[in-house]
């Protein structure tokens, strides 16, 4: 990725699709080339927490929002340390930062840490475009990248670069060492967190529920995880194939094999699902947004929720499945296109969701999961 910012607003940018599709706008953010998998998000708000989530890596995500920027960027909303989006699409950027909170511009953010965008693109035909032929590989030129380059060869850069099936990402994006967010108020539990690609207020969550969290590298072993002498098991979102992370499924068994109060969200659900024998497939254009409903089978309630992920567990809906660690049973659904949106084993205390309760960006519907872990921890407690 090559970038530079002066006069990237009126500098001409072009998007090349993997299908030959292209789309002409203008240069937003640093200028340049990027490549990566087209996907879109419905969120109205949220950028900055989009922006950040690791999931998103090695991703070039069209907002479906027209107006996007309006609120700028500051310092307390980051869900990690840096943008993980490979390039961004909008339509229309804001031209002024007008929110009280804002310390610079979204453009300016965007240069600063090397993002190629393009703004100006018809997001609604892109997105349409995305939801009939799938997501796909793309990428983004502007400025000497583009200038005097048929459409040809820069269709042929696309081709040429890794397709998210059979990637192995959370290793590229989790914690290299372990650390420690200390519970607010009294300390009542102890957990271990697998990071995958864990978003900050996920453990942030946690801890305002009196829960000592460890969040420990992708990598980490079974050994890893009970010398934090955890009361609870977590592992967190991420980006990549669920079917490359043969590493964290073997410490998932071994957590269930101990029967230590598990959950897992995202990218964990994913991992649970292959921990118990069920298989996992790559949706057509995925769930990213923050307005998605589910249905808790378990309660019957319906929640509107905040999702990020292109892989779901193929998990069966109409009955109990007997695993190798006990009975286990799809919890939860997407109202939209039924994908499997949670499991939950029936004979030990282990669950899991495909979507994002900590809501960072996004509703709270689904807060009461952090409470429902908690819950396991105090039966098994007693």
């Amino acid at each position: 990725m090559t970038t530079s910012t002066r006069g990237a607003a009126k500098t001409p940018a072009v998007l090349v699709l993997e299908d030959g599709r292209t789309f002409r706008g203008r240069a937003y953010g640093a200028v340049g080339e990027t490549f990566g998998e087209a996907v879109f998000s419905t969120g109205m708000t949220g950028y900055q927490e989009t922006l950040t989530d690791p999931s998103y890596h090695r991703q070039v995500v069209v907002m479906t929002a027209p107006h996007v920027g309006n609120t700028g960027v500051n310092d307390e909303d980051p869900e990690s340390g840096r943008i993980w989006v490979s390039g961004y699409v909008v339509r229309d950027p804001a031209r002024v930062s007008s929110n009280w909170r804002a310390q610079r511009s979204l453009d300016e953010e965007l240069a600063a840490q090397g993002v190629v965008g393009i703004s100006g693109v018809d997001t609604r035909a892109l997105t349409r475009h995305l939801r009939e032929r799938g997501a796909m590989r793309v990428g983004i030129f502007s400025g000497d990248a583009w200038t005097g380059v048929r459409d040809e060869a820069l269709l042929a850069r696309v081709k040429e670069q890794p397709e998210m099936t059979g990637a192995n990402l959370s290793a590229e994006v989790a914690t290299k060492e372990a650390y420690v967010v200390p519970a607010i108020g009294e300390k009542k539990f102890t957990v271990a967190a697998v990071d995958l690609g864990i978003k900050g207020m996920t453990p942030h969550r946690m801890a305002e529920r009196g829960i000592e969290v460890h969040v420990l590298p992708a990598t980490a072993t079974v050994e890893d995880v009970y010398a934090v002498e955890p009361d609870g098991v977590f592992f967190s979102n991420g980006p990549g194939d669920p079917a490359t992370a043969d590493g964290p499924v073997a410490v998932m068994q071994g957590v269930l094999e101990r029967k230590t109060p598990l959950f897992g969200i995202c990218f964990g659900n994913q991992i649970l699902g292959r921990a118990l024998g069920f298989g996992t497939y790559k949706l057509k254009y995925g769930h990213r947004g923050i307005n998605q409903p589910v249905q808790d089978r378990t309660t019957g309630k319906v929640e509107v929720t905040a999702h990020n992920h292109g892989f779901a567990v193929d998990a069966p809906l109409d009955k109990v499945s007997d695993t190798p660690y006990g009975r286990a049973e799809v919890s939860h659904v997407c109202l939209n296109d039924q994908v499997v949106e949670g499991l939950q084993l029936l004979d030990q205390p282990a669950f899991s969701v495909q979507y994002h309760p900590e809501a960072a960006a996004g509703p709270h519907d689904a807060a009461y999961l952090f409470d429902r872990f908690v819950s396991l921890m105090e039966a098994e407690r007693a």
